[in-house]
């Protein structure tokens, strides 16, 4: 399971050090794709098999799918974790995301995801905003019974 949050640096060859905590889940691999909100989505193979199958399975014919698999499969990649545990991550996702010298790692459950700081800073502001948050999540059922 992949939670919390993580500061890390790229090395001079854009590779990135993958928590520790991470690493395990991803032993038999990866995939790297654009994510839904000018972030990257870091999925296990097993994870991605299913996005993969539920795209696979959306017609054709719609635009909407079409689309959808676009920014998934059009700009997915597969990674492997080197010996000291980074991921190289391929230029036109870090140039999606807006990742340059360092990128923050928020998990996800099943997955986590790469955020410029900034843009990360952005999207922390929001999901602090108590006031909207009370309306935005007033009627998700979060209880524990």
């Amino acid at each position: 399971m992949f939670l919390g949050q993580f500061l890390h640096s790229f090395d001079d060859k854009f590779r990135l050090t993958v928590p520790a905590r991470f690493r395990e889940a991803l032993a038999e691999g990866a995939y790297v794709v654009q994510g839904l909100d000018h972030n990257l989505m870091v999925m296990t193979a097993q994870a991605f098999e299913i996005v993969y199958q539920r795209l696979m399975a959306m017609n054709m014919m719609d635009p909407t799918a079409r689309i959808l698999r676009r920014l998934i499969l059009g700009n997915a990649a597969e990674v492997e974790l080197d010996s000291a545990g980074r991921i190289l991550i391929p230029q036109v996702l870090r140039e999606r995301a807006g990742l340059q010298n360092e990128a923050v790692l928020v998990g996800q459950g099943d997955y986590f995801e790469i955020w410029n700081p900034d843009a990360w800073k952005v999207q922390e502001a929001e999901i602090q905003n108590a006031e909207v948050n009370a309306q935005r999540f007033s009627t998700l059922n979060l209880s524990t019974r």
